[in-house]
């Protein structure tokens, strides 16, 4: 052991006082009990020193298990030092045998003080045992003192009753020898490893577990570096014999459970490497906090009775070398234990370990993730139960967003036995996760190869769809459509789902310019000359691209989808038909049947599937948010800088362009600045989310006055999406864009066609958002009486526009009131100026806030130097429904409460957040608090 004794006063007082009494006569007992390596040998071993300094001659025996088949071993190592022993050997009467010993004992101590020391007693044979009962019962009058070590922990089979269980308790001075607390094991660790710190030096108390055996060896097979988790890390491997030693003391019952015990603990096996949205994979749980659940499980799996196995648990969780977690389960004081004492066992072994707990844990009711957690551990069981948990678990980590967790499932049932047709849905599922989480060849090569099995043609659709959007999200567009039409062919007599299939390519096609154009124009050709050859999923679509198209109206277009919805539809081709529609509906300005849309096909598609329209229902979400002015709601969800370095070389998201656009308008120059830069454009795949983004950035460097650079992200834009043939202002405006940059370098002709082809396209769509836009921008180009003209024209056409067009009235107003204030119409100015920066407050427009105070200013008005900032510069309405907020209540509930519309709450809300200079509703107490 380690240094000094640490911990032993009282046993050290205790052979004091009764070495005394032995040297005047009075012999008798100390007994020594305690756990195997807590130090009864070390314990034993200071005492006959003591007795030696204090002049008393010693008689010593160690047991062991290979003297038990021998009569009188142990009482023959003692009495090996005493004259004359060598005569007196055993003969077949035990009773004769004791007489002759207990003679020469008795003669050996008259001769003086004897201390006669056994350790490890439970190992001697019985009649040494016998002899030594019997001894006891007779050295209270010679000066003789026995001090013999007993292990007395709890084990699975008990073998032994105890030394001292027949004898008169007057006759016994027992001590129980303890684990070495935290201090004084951590003093040992300082004492013989001055430089490690204090993590350090408590992870190492941790892995002795309170045995100064644990601990000596631990330091002599550890360096300086870091401790392992694993014994294969140790040299020269001290720790994990001295655990086996610890093991094989307590019997083959007590190893089982143990052992047991450990592989239950085993992590799960690692997920393949996933993107950072993906949750870390959790260690196998045993259903549930309850201690009762993991003693049936251990009991069954072991083989053990289960009171005897919460007993082992109880007296292991006693003495340090079992902790309970944060749930209340014991588990290995520190991991490297655990792998000490599973060390040689076979896998074949910890394999029937845990697919014994997973049947136990299912048996008793617990939940699909705890008992998959155990059948990953195991190879194919055989039996429907176990298939059946493993897909149960993934349904229940596809909906809590973990797909990497739900491929892990997915990926073990393929061991169980499988039908050609379930096999391919398992693999459709598998790859579409494995994408989801990891991307990649891995995922593809999954769905191709459920491509190749024969399944049911809905599950051929399916699968060929998942295959078509993994194969674009790779930039592979022609081998996804080759895939998408091969599909196709093999359809003939299942005309609604080869529509469907057309209405994929179709949708899949948007990633190819050729192919998109092509596309388009053959169901344009049969839309017209047969239409019932064009299911409603892909009416909608021809919907969308003429609207893009700037071909028809924004009521035309709501009217021909609403009639579609109206149809019945294939259900695999509802999501494309949904989507589709929702997206028209934001552009026409029906934001809340918009929403309902989205919702609709995000609810109704297979969450494990992958399919092209759950990307753009997002997108259309974001849309929505982003037109209602939502900014906290866009900027909340916006990855950090390390999440968009990661994925800069895929390209930006139409979210990112949103996140954009919304940091500009909050005033965020910095922020807004980091994330433009952060993409390298030309190396982004084409795409309607590349120009999306080409044209956020185009509003981030104009605001950040660099009109030039503006001006090259807004033609390239418009470049990209006139050979898409989006020619309508109503995805990207880059034509008033343009204008703008043209006007502030001094071009106003080119300024002036640009607007006046923007306003000509506007009319056609002629929703009051794109109408006032171009209005406004065409007022300025103009100029003079009839730009003032466009220019209140442009306030009340925005004036009539739902919500969404907010912030569009308040460049609106800001324009009209320039103009006015150049005009020399100073009381209309200010009045359209002061009306701009309340709106834009209420707004959480910044930037645009600052500018209409600045042409306020320039108009001779004076500024109210009020709080801008600050839980101080809430108003009575912002306050109240933040405080409603804070305390959890939902927008909905809020706005119920106070007999308010949710807009208005959302209006409120978006003002304190940027009033608070928060992102977050759980930012709002310690904010309001501020």
């Amino acid at each position: 052991m380690p240094g000094p004794l640490r911990e032993r006063d009282a046993a050290r007082d205790l052979i004091a006082a009764e070495t005394e009494r032995a040297r005047s006569g009075s012999g008798g007992l100390v007994l020594f009990r305690g756990a195997t390596g807590t130090g009864r040998t070390a314990v034993l071993e200071a005492a006959v020193r003591d007795a030696e300094e204090r002049g008393m001659r010693v008689l010593w025996a160690r047991c062991s298990p290979e003297d038990t088949g021998a009569p009188f071993a142990t009482v023959l190592q003692l009495l090996s030092a005493v004259p004359d022993s060598a005569d007196i050997a055993p003969d077949g009467a035990d009773r004769g045998s004791a007489a002759r010993l207990w003679r020469l004992l008795r003669a050996h101590a008259a001769e003086g003080p004897l201390l006669v020391a056994v350790d490890d007693v439970h190992l001697a044979d019985a009649p040494s045992r016998r002899w030594l009962r019997e001894a006891v019962r007779r050295i209270d009058r010679l000066p003789v003192l026995l001090v013999v070590t007993e292990r007395s922990q709890y084990d699975i089979d008990p073998r032994y009753e105890g030394f001292a269980r027949s004898l008169p308790p007057s006759l016994v001075r027992t001590h129980s020898v303890d684990p070495l607390g935290a201090e004084s094991a951590a003093e040992l660790v300082r004492a013989a490893r001055p430089q490690a710190g204090p993590a350090r030096t408590a992870e190492l108390v941790r892995a002795a577990a309170g045995s100064p055996l644990l601990l000596d060896a631990l330091l002599h097979d550890l360096d300086d570096g870091p401790l392992p988790d694993t014994c294969a890390a140790l040299y020269p491997g001290d720790y994990p014999a001295a655990v086996a030693w610890w093991l094989e003391t307590a019997g083959p019952a007590t190893t089982e459970v143990a052992r047991c015990l450990a592989t239950l603990e085993e992590p799960r096996p690692p997920q393949p490497p996933a993107g950072p949205a993906v949750a870390p994979g959790i260690p196998g749980r045993l259903g549930g906090p309850d201690s009762v659940d993991l003693v049936g499980v251990l009991a069954a799996a072991a083989g053990a009775d289960p009171a005897r196995a919460a007993g082992w648990l109880a007296a292991m969780t006693r003495i340090g070398f079992l902790r309970p977690d944060p749930a209340g389960l014991p588990r290995y004081a520190h991991p490297l234990l655990r792998d000490a004492v599973l060390t040689g066992w076979p896998t074949v072994r910890r394999e029937a370990v845990h697919r014994s707990a997973a049947q136990e844990m299912l048996r008793r009711g617990a939940p699909a993730e705890a008992v998959a957690a155990h059948l990953l551990r195991t190879p194919g069981v055989g039996l429907p139960w176990a298939l059946r948990v493993l897909r149960d678990a993934a349904t229940v980590a596809v909906h809590d967003a973990r797909p990497a967790d739900a491929a892990g499932y997915l990926r073990r049932a393929l061991d169980e036995p499988l039908s050609d047709d379930r096999r391919q849905r398992l693999l459709t599922e598998l790859g579409s996760l494995e994408y989801a989480s990891a991307g990649g060849a891995v995922a593809i090569a999954r769905l191709a190869e459920a491509q190749h099995l024969s399944a049911a043609p809905p599950d051929r659709v399916r699968a060929a769809v998942a295959l078509g959007t993994a194969l674009v999200g790779r930039g592979e567009v022609t081998t996804a459509l080759a895939v998408l039409r091969r599909t196709e062919g093999s359809l003939d007599g299942h005309p609604g789902l080869t529509r469907t299939v057309q209405t994929a390519t179709a949708m899949l096609a948007d990633a190819d310019l050729l192919t998109r154009q092509e596309t388009y124009r053959r169901l344009s050709e049969s839309g017209r000359h047969a239409p019932e050859l064009v299911g409603t999923a892909s009416r909608a679509l021809l919907v969308r691209y003429e609207s893009t198209a700037g071909l028809i109206s924004a009521r035309e277009a709501m009217n021909r989808v609403r009639a579609l919805l109206a149809q019945p539809s294939d259900p695999l081709a509802e999501p494309f038909l949904l989507g589709t529609a929702a997206a028209v509906a934001e552009w026409a300005g029906e934001l809340d049947e918009a929403e309902r849309l989205v919702d609709r096909g995000l609810a109704g598609r297979h969450p494990a599937l992958l399919h092209p329209m759950e990307d753009a229902l997002l997108n259309t979400r974001a849309d929505i948010a982003a037109a209602r002015g939502d900014v906290p709601r866009l900027i909340s969800v916006r990855e950090d800088g390390a999440v968009v370095a990661a994925r800069a070389h895929s390209g930006p998201s139409n979210r990112d362009a949103h996140v954009l656009m919304s940091l500009v308008h909050t005033g965020r120059a910095d922020e807004a600045a980091r994330l433009a830069d952060a993409f390298d454009l030309s190396r982004a795949p084409d795409s309607w989310q590349l120009n999306r983004f080409l044209y956020a950035r185009g509003v981030q460097r104009l605001a950040a006055g660099d009109p030039a650079g503006a001006l090259h992200d807004f033609l390239e834009c418009g470049r990209r999406q006139t050979a898409r043939e989006v020619l309508s202002p109503v995805v990207t405006p880059w034509r008033t864009a343009v204008a703008q940059c043209r006007l502030a370098l001094g071009a106003r002709q080119e300024a002036l066609a640009l607007a006046g082809e923007e306003l000509r396209l506007a009319r056609v769509w002629n929703t009051p958002r794109t109408v006032g836009r171009a209005l406004r921008v065409l007022a300025a180009a103009t100029g003079g009486r009839h730009g003032l003209e466009l220019a209140g024209e442009a306030v009340e056409t925005l004036r009539t526009a739902p919500a969404d067009a907010g912030m569009e009235l308040v460049e609106a107003l800001l324009a009209q009131g320039r103009q006015l204030l150049a005009a020399g119409d100073r009381g209309r100015a200010r009045d359209r100026l002061r009306e701009a920066a309340a709106l834009a407050e209420r707004q959480g427009g910044v930037r645009l806030l600052a500018l209409a105070e600045q042409a306020l200013r320039e108009g001779g008005a004076r500024i109210p130097a009020t709080a801008r900032t600050g839980s101080g510069a809430l108003t009575d309405s912002e306050r109240r429904t933040a405080e409603l907020a804070a305390s959890g209540l939902t927008n909905t509930e809020i706005a119920e409460l106070l007999h308010v519309a949710r807009r208005t709450v959302e209006t409120h809300l978006t003002s304190t957040y940027r009033k608070l200079a928060i992102r977050r509703r759980s930012q709002l107490p310690t904010a309001l608090d501020g």
